[in-house]
């Protein structure tokens, strides 16, 4: 009977591991057409920058696909490797996020750019390393949330820890200086804390006393306070101050309702500088007018919700690092197209941030392709536990009492006597009522460990 028992359960088993996952195909629509629209407007609006720089009409829409490649390849990997073996390596990202931006103060390997060294130097290319460093934080924290998940909640510890940490690394981003990548991961680490269940009360406290002190840091430098003032008022100093802005909105307001079609800009031809990156949602305003600026946000709202909604049923499951990478996927992406656009339509002061998937660029767009690659990951392994969860609910027996629980020797004595009406075989219930616990639990894991 026992090796009946080891049988049933170890078919069961194979069944199961067989059964594969699907990808969420509303979040791969809004990617491949974010990255589609990224593609055509790039062409648009860097034809005379690259005229100008006498480097070519294309090199910039040949560099965007070269990255674009290389990104779909950065997403093809993390779309093949399982949760659980990016969650092993956690503490080496976090070693990994301090080293990267301790390299570019190394003489040789650091690159400066109009005073700031936020670069490292690659040979080919230069690479941004705070675009790395936000995907590798949000996989440790993620990893960090599961390991202290109570702890979080109920201790000032554990809840300041994460904190700490992303106070250092915001320390060495002012140093380069970088403000508008230190206000992104602060805002991300406060996001993910609540989604991962902190104490908001406890939380209140910390955000209280930052706020006036990140202030303070953000006047001490004269470019920021004039960044401040030229987007309280860019008509002020047209040419001046609030140049980048006055064309910005200049373009905005020329493209109406539809547009003035697409390649028709003006603003584009030397005037908007970062026509291409930066600014290139004005590009599309301009172009495509109100109906194209509601496409773009309306890829971005379902893109974002419904990674939100992935993380929301990943975490129904107890699959919470997989729920706690979703969501801060989410917050980076969403935060940041904020950003993007409120920059462009006057509504924040002018920060040096990309449009997600749109803007041309080389480290954020492949960073961006690898943590979209890690959410869609996110959504296989999702599908596929809950097929998997389906099937061991299909097949288990109607007499068992539940699921995870152990048949009590009246309970055999009745399977056996009721054998033929049984959907499995005699001298097997008991098998496969172990078998659906262990299976249960290797389907729903906690991913970490729970205090």
């Amino acid at each position: 009977m026992d090796g009946s028992m080891q049988t049933g359960s170890s078919r069961q088993a194979t069944r199961l591991d067989a059964i594969t996952g699907r990808y969420d195909g509303w979040l791969l629509g809004a990617i491949i057409a974010l990255a589609a629209l990224g593609v055509v407007m790039v062409a648009s609006s860097s034809i005379a920058i690259g005229e100008g720089l006498d480097v070519g009409p294309f090199y910039f829409l040949n560099r965007h696909l070269m990255f674009l490649a290389l990104g779909a390849g950065l997403a093809a990997w993390a779309m093949r490797t399982e949760l659980k073996t990016v969650e092993r390596f956690n503490q080496l990202l976090l070693l990994g996020c301090f080293v990267l931006l301790a390299l570019v103060f190394v003489p040789g390997i650091g690159s400066s750019v109009n005073g700031a060294r936020r670069w490292i130097n690659l040979g080919l290319s230069k690479f941004q390393v705070v675009e790395a460093v936000k995907l590798l934080y949000i996989v440790w924290l993620s990893s960090y949330l599961v390991r202290f998940r109570d702890e979080v909640n109920a201790t000032w510890p554990a809840m300041l820890k994460p904190l700490g940490v992303a106070i250092v690394l915001v320390g060495m981003l002012l140093l380069q200086p970088d403000f508008g990548s230190s206000s992104l991961l602060l805002a991300i680490t406060a996001g993910m804390l609540v989604l991962g269940g902190v104490n908001l009360p406890r939380m209140s406290m910390p955000i209280v006393i930052g706020l006036p002190v990140f202030a303070f840091v953000a006047i001490l430098e004269p470019y920021r306070v004039r960044r401040l003032t030229s987007f309280l008022d860019p008509w002020a100093d047209q040419l001046g101050s609030g140049y980048q802005l006055s064309n910005a909105l200049m373009a905005v307001g020329r493209g109406e309702w539809f547009g003035v079609g697409l390649g028709a800009s003006v603003q584009k031809l030397s005037y908007l500088p970062e026509a291409h990156t930066d600014f290139i949602f004005s590009v599309i305003a301009e172009e495509l007018g109100f109906a194209g600026v509601c496409l773009v946000i309306g890829l971005y709202v379902l893109l974002v919700g419904r990674a939100f909604w992935i993380g929301y049923r990943c975490v129904g499951m107890r699959r919470h690092f997989a729920g706690y990478c979703a969501f801060g996927v989410a917050l980076a992406v969403s935060l940041q197209a904020f950003v993007s656009i409120g920059v462009n339509l006057g509504i924040l002061p002018t920060k040096g941030l990309t449009l997600p998937l749109i803007s041309s660029g080389g480290s954020s767009v492949l960073m961006t392709c690898a943590a979209l690659g890690l959410l869609l990951r996110v959504s296989y392994e999702l599908d596929r536990a809950e097929r998997q969860v389906a099937r061991l609910r299909g097949e288990a027996p109607v007499q068992a009492p539940a699921p995870s629980a152990e048949p009590s020797p009246q309970g055999r004595k009745r399977g056996k006597a009721s054998a033929p009406a049984q959907p499995l075989p005699t001298g097997t219930a008991a098998a496969a009522a172990r078998g659906t616990s262990r299976l249960r639990q290797r389907v729903e894991p906690t991913m970490g460990r729970i205090a």
